[in-house]
């Protein structure tokens, strides 16, 4: 099998949400069509709780190149794919080496500033959206950029697909505990609105002690660390995903409510662009709530259109047809697997 390194931070390896999910959905795909994706991480980070202030995660990938480097040898590894601004300069190394952003360069994220110089020299990038393309052809003049979802698991979803136990006042949020994310913002909605159960959910243990910090309203439940088969059953009871991020690069469990049949609400910020269906509506910080509580009160239990276009744009089925063709055109047409057949993908 042809190898490919996957860089990513130890902590983005060790928590229960976007990055180890792609990273874990990445290597089952790639193994059908003959790619082992191996997961290379440095042993030091900044930090295993989040970053310590005034030294953000960038900073300290520089004094990693060492330990990845020699774990990329010791694999005989010459492809790439490197998911922090930080390892840029892997590419003076390892001639195929291609960036895949968790973060990017928006004021919203934090030490935006900082991922600048670094997205300034790359030459070749995979991103999960259109708007991240061409953010990154009109911001730092990348033209080889190619879009490939990170596609949810079908079987998940039609596993738990069942309309009859949906929970009409549950309202679903799925993030972390950062200022970008705003949960806050989600339990002060909360507070204000005692008819609606909010459930949300966190990616990392790490976060049970930092949201410590809150008041938690009583009509408040919080989830930790979930499963991927957790998730989408608990999905199936929302009638209603919101997400309230200022900027998203993944935003998986997006795509997830779409093909859940989920009423989504979202920001109206570009990057969100692409989830776009009949029951997908935009807002923001002024209008969330009431926009909440429209889709809490809808006739609408559920939409089959988010469901459909869900499963159209979105599955594993199109990520794993991307990265066929990708690795193909990469590797110089010297994949040894199966050709992925033809994509029919729609739920029954």
């Amino acid at each position: 099998m042809k190898k490919v390194g996957l860089v990513m931070r130890k902590i983005q390896f060790t928590e229960n949400h976007g990055p180890r999910i792609f990273a874990e959905r990445l290597k089952a795909i790639c193994h059908e069509f003959g790619v082992e994706i191996v997961f290379i991480s440095p042993e030091r980070y900044v930090s295993g709780y989040d970053h310590l202030p005034g030294y953000e995660h960038e900073k300290g990938d520089l004094v990693n190149y060492d330990i990845v480097l020699d774990k990329l040898y010791a694999e005989n590894i010459d492809h790439v794919i490197y998911t922090v601004s930080g390892f840029t300069f892997l590419k003076m190394f390892i001639k195929n080496s291609v960036l895949f952003p968790h973060s990017f360069p928006d004021p919203a994220l934090t030490g935006y500033e900082m991922m600048k110089p670094f997205y300034a020299i790359v030459d070749k990038a995979i991103v999960q959206t259109d708007f991240l393309k061409q953010e990154l052809h009109s911001k730092f003049g990348v033209n080889d950029v190619t879009v490939i979802p990170i596609g949810f698991d079908e079987r998940l979803a039609e596993k738990h697909f069942d309309p009859s136990q949906i929970v009409d006042n549950r309202v679903l949020w799925i993030g972390r505990d950062e200022e970008n994310r705003q949960p806050a913002l989600v339990l002060e909605y909360a507070r204000q609105n005692p008819h609606a159960e909010v459930v949300m959910v966190f990616g990392g243990e790490r976060y049970r002690e930092s949201v410590k910090k809150y008041t938690i309203p009583d009509n408040v439940k919080l989830k930790f660390a979930l499963s991927q088969d957790e998730v989408f059953a608990l999905m199936n009871t929302a009638k209603v995903y919101w997400n309230s991020s200022k900027f998203d690069t993944f935003a998986m469990p997006l795509t997830e409510a779409l093909a859940m049949g989920k009423i989504i609400v979202k920001p109206s910020h570009p990057c969100y662009s692409h989830i776009d269906s009949t029951h997908a509506f935009s807002g923001n910080d002024q209008n969330w709530f009431e926009l909440v509580n429209m889709a809490l009160a809808s006739p609408v239990k559920y939409s089959l259109d988010n469901r459909l276009a869900g499963f159209e744009r979105f599955s594993s089925t199109v990520m794993k047809q991307g990265y066929y063709d990708f690795f193909d055109q990469w590797f110089a047409g010297k994949l040894t697997g199966p050709v992925p057949q033809p994509i029919n993908a729609l739920p029954q």
